[in-house]
């Protein structure tokens, strides 16, 4: 079962005095206006049109924030790059932006989405340069890896992955489709530990994993009945031997 599975919208925020109170984890989304991100989100979260989905870059304008069943936080960033907006409504963002990003007390790390073709953009080496301060963990997500062939996408992720480990070791990347929906139980193992949430397979991996102890357990004890049959008959040996005893000391006593 998906850990994002059962996520609901909390509240939009144009401004910080609008951010929830800080308190819960909490994972943000980023990444260019044409990326893919609110896609990933739905995916992530098994929901069709959770985060908005648009054709036009840049239609998340606000910092929009979702609910999961624990109660930790994704935070969906409004998008950097193509958004075709005025200028002071960049500003804005900017400003909201860097003020989130680097003094939110409940972020525990940032979900960097990239398109998979075209990866690392100089606004994407410039948020990764920005955010690396905070000492916080990012995870990439390479978006629309099916629009690529197998081994060009694994030559990409190398790439990036080799770019990353010059950057900070808590840099990390995988490929992601949310189209094909490949890729989300990777996402759920890169950040569930981020928001405090254990894998949805780990209980059942521990359980099968015991299973095998449990079956020699169980053997263990048919084992153990027939012992218990042995003792049964030992006894019942011994009082044999007793009465024999007993028989020989009646036949010496009338001597």
């Amino acid at each position: 079962m998906s850990l994002f599975r059962n996520a609901t919208f909390v509240l939009s925020a144009h401004e910080l005095g609008d951010l929830p109170p800080p308190g819960a984890p909490e994972v943000a989304f980023a990444g260019r206006s044409n990326a893919g991100k609110s896609s990933a989100i739905n995916a992530l979260v098994h929901h069709n049109r959770l985060a908005f989905v648009s054709k036009t870059p840049g239609r998340t304008q606000l910092i929009n924030f979702f609910r999961l069943s624990g109660g930790a936080l994704l935070v969906d960033l409004p998008g950097y790059g193509y958004a075709r907006v005025p200028g002071p409504t960049q500003k804005h963002w900017e400003g909201v932006l860097s003020g989130y990003l680097q003094t939110r007390g409940s972020l525990r790390g940032l979900v960097l989405v990239m398109d998979v073709r075209h990866p690392l953009t100089s606004l994407d080496e410039t948020m990764l340069a920005w955010f690396r301060p905070t000492g916080k963990p990012v995870h990439i997500l390479l978006t629309k890896a099916d629009k690529l062939s197998r081994s060009v996408a694994e030559t990409t992720l190398r790439r990036v992955r080799s770019r990353l480990a010059e950057l900070a070791p808590n840099f990390s990347a995988q490929l992601f489709s949310a189209l094909k929906r490949t890729g989300i139980e990777a996402a759920e193992q890169a950040l569930g530990p981020w928001l405090g949430l254990a894998q949805g397979g780990g209980k059942e991996a521990g359980a099968d994993a015991n299973a095998p102890s449990r079956i020699h357990d169980a053997r263990g004890r048919k084992k153990k009945a027939p012992s218990r049959t042995q003792e049964a008959r030992g006894r019942n040996k011994k009082a044999l031997s007793r009465a024999h005893e007993a028989r020989g000391r009646n036949k010496k006593a009338p001597s």
